[in-house]
């Protein structure tokens, strides 16, 4: 139409895949300060491109025509195309982070994160946070609703939800955090204790939760990241925002934490032993930088390095082990019938309970490479007392691409429950049994869980539950 024969002539096809766009908009010629109107020139699609490995752009592809009917017809009709897309979100409640990692998650938003938003006409309420907790009390005060149209009680994965703030009632479709490890840990706490508040669950006792309603979204703006690597397979928030964008959804399972008269949280994966000493630590010297405070808790727990004396029950779950090789060390427990309980008293460097792989840039493969998002299974992973270089020498395993696990004091056991109940350590001077008494009086053993802080002296009862939460991935 625009009678050019020799740009005719040089047009090469191209075909594009609806699934791919994610925006359409008409193209105009204005001049500077122009913000309405102006010459149609033509339409231009977004869509979403494979740059590299796991990492997502976006991409303009510009239609140049001159007729007004024509380019409104083509826009028209890809608006319906794209509207039709159900799992693509058309409003957002987001929850900002400013003090994860280096405070840049407030940039990361405002940078790349919302302008992604704005081409995909998706509406955001943004609320930063500013205190802990404080995204858990607003998520309290949500009115949770979700139907089938039929007007009974229904969760499809684009449900919706109605948030209260500042006294207006906003019309929200799903949630979307933009932090590191703890940030994210609590909205999804948030967000499952809701439901299991909405659907009339006594909160102390939940062996069979409901799930949560409405999907979660995770930008990448802390320092490991640990949940947003094993979704997306990097730290990009580009990449992150794209498969919020194009409504990329995986049920993946989550764990309950609690003790024999309360539930103290839902989470992803945990630690006891190092790694929650070394949280702990690190909290203690929230004055320093993050980097630095958590490499000075990694070297000083290190260099104090002690066993915790505990009994761990569990009760094995046998799954197919597809993706494991010959040569990797995986203890599986089969004996007897899969609901016997299992038993392991001992001296422990490290205890990991991980439902999700936990996929990071400084563990490749994974801190648990053999569970999967949402198999159903938790992997369990027992690091028993051995000297500080064997230790040091199994750590480092986890930078590299050889099998973690392939020491004579580790040992791995698929499992859907586990009981962890620390115990006092024998053998101790009197200094050192005086100050673990105290601890253990104020519930004061340190867990590690999505890279919160949580201190519990009593028995931890750690279940599985299988897809009980849809996150962008």
């Amino acid at each position: 139409p625009t009678g050019d024969s020799s740009m005719v002539l040089q047009a090469q096809e191209e075909i594009i895949e609806m699934k791919d766009v994610f925006s359409v908009k008409l193209k105009r010629r204005r001049f500077v300060g122009q913000k309405k109107g102006g010459t149609l020139l033509g339409i231009t699609i977004f869509k979403c491109l494979n740059k590299e490995e796991n990492k997502l752009t976006d991409c303009a592809i510009h239609l140049n025509n001159l007729s007004e009917d024509h380019c409104h017809s083509w826009f028209r009709h890809l608006k319906e195309i794209l509207n039709g897309f159900q799992n693509r979100p058309k409003s957002l409640k987001v929850f900002v982070n400013p003090s994860s990692h280096k405070r840049e998650a407030t940039h990361v938003y405002y940078e790349q994160v919302a302008p992604l938003f704005k081409l995909a006409d998706i509406k955001t309420d943004v609320t930063v946070t500013e205190y802990e907790g404080h995204a858990l009390s607003v998520l309290k005060e949500c009115e949770l609703q979700a139907f089938d149209g039929c007007g009974r009680h229904y969760v499809p994965i684009y449900a919706t939800m109605y948030v209260v703030v500042r006294d207006k009632v906003l019309f929200v479709l799903f949630l979307l955090c933009v932090g590191g490890d703890g940030s994210v840990s609590e909205v999804a706490h948030g967000l499952l204790l809701k439901a299991q508040i909405d659907a009339g669950k006594d909160t102390d006792y939940i062996p069979m939760p409901v799930r949560a309603p409405v999907p979660l979204g995770v930008i990448p703006a802390g320092t490991t990241n640990i949940l947003a690597y094993t979704l997306y397979g990097i730290k990009h928030a580009v990449t992150a925002t794209l498969h919020i964008v194009m409504g990329h959804i995986q049920p993946v399972d989550v764990c309950t934490f609690s003790t024999a008269s309360k539930l103290l949280r839902f989470g992803f994966s945990a630690m006891f032993g190092f790694g929650a000493r070394t949280l702990a630590l690190a909290e203690k010297h929230r004055w320093m930088p993050s980097n630095q405070r958590k490499d000075f808790a990694f070297i000083k727990t290190l260099a104090d390095l002690k066993p915790e004396e505990c009994e761990l029950s569990f009760l094995p779950l046998q799954i197919p082990q597809e993706d494991s090789h010959e040569s990797d060390r995986i203890t599986l427990l089969y004996l007897g019938s899969k609901d016997q309980w299992h038993k392991i008293q001992g001296h422990f460097l490290n205890v990991s309970i991980m439902a999700i792989p936990c996929l990071c840039s400084m563990a490749p493969r994974g801190l648990a490479p053999n569970t999967r998002l949402n198999n159903g299974s938790m992997a369990l992973i027992v690091v028993q007392n051995t000297s500080r270089t064997e230790f040091i020498k199994h750590l480092k395993r986890y930078t590299s691409i050889k099998n973690q696990f392939n020491f004579p004091f580790v040992e791995t056991y698929t499992v859907q429950e586990v009981k962890v109940q620390p115990r006092l350590r024998s053998g101790l001077d009197a200094k050192e049994n005086t100050d673990l008494n105290a601890a253990s009086a104020e519930g004061n053993y340190p867990w590690n869980i999505d890279g919160d802080l949580m201190k519990e002296a009593s028995e931890v009862h750690v279940r599985v539950h299988p897809q009980l939460i849809n996150l962008y991935g």
